[in-house]
């Protein structure tokens, strides 16, 4: 595939990394629900540990956002303007969720009156104990953590849709194996060009 029609490398690496993340700390979420609350050590570890990661992925999905805006993404390999439009949609989606779940999960400790710590790091407090809002960003962090359930579910299942089924390249744009592939047979070729220019001379 033309490097044209790939993300750059960084773009690639952020995307697999933030997914790989996104995925451990949402299954670590809903595990962490079930932890009893007493003897409190283990559970408050855990949040904590939810929420450093939360805020980790919130600087990642910046620096991301930055580079998407600086660098064009590739074009969409052929296929049905609807489906287009709901790749751009979702994809979109899953950007906002991210977004909001991060931000939703930070405010929701901030008002909790409790101290927010980013691996152990404790942050400027900027607020005190504000239950009802509290409770609104917390129900704003469980209702968007649904939403990119979705949201993310439909992009896979596009993915594999296009990647067996219509077989257009679409996975490749964020791969990593056919790029290597390519510079093989390159340097092979050079190789080549330098054998047989050898023994031309």
């Amino acid at each position: 595939m033309p490097s044209s029609d790939r993300y750059t490398r960084t773009a690639i690496v952020l995307h697999w990394l933030i997914a790989a993340i996104v995925i451990a700390v949402f299954a670590w979420g809903w595990w962490m629900q079930e932890i009893p609350k007493q003897p409190p050590g283990l559970r408050a570890g855990a949040f904590n540990l939810h929420k450093s990661i939360g805020l980790m992925v919130l600087v990642l999905m910046v620096v991301r956002l930055a580079w998407r805006i600086v660098h064009r993404p590739p074009p969409l390999p052929p296929m049905p303007a609807w489906q287009a439009r709901l790749a751009h949609t979702n994809h979109r989606v899953m950007y906002v969720a991210l977004f909001v779940l991060c931000i939703g999960g930070y405010l929701g400790s901030a008002w909790s009156g409790y101290p927010v710590k980013f691996f152990g790091i404790v942050l400027p407090s900027w607020t005190g104990n504000e239950p009802a809002l509290k409770e609104l960003a917390s129900t704003v962090h469980l209702a968007t953590s649904w939403v990119l359930l979705v949201a993310v579910a439909l992009h896979v299942a596009g993915t594999v849709k296009h990647t067996f089924v219509d077989r257009n390249g679409v996975l490749a744009r964020m791969g990593w194996r056919r790029r290597s592939r390519a510079r093989s047979a390159t340097a092979a070729s050079v190789a080549g060009s330098i054998e047989e220019a050898a023994r031309s001379g």
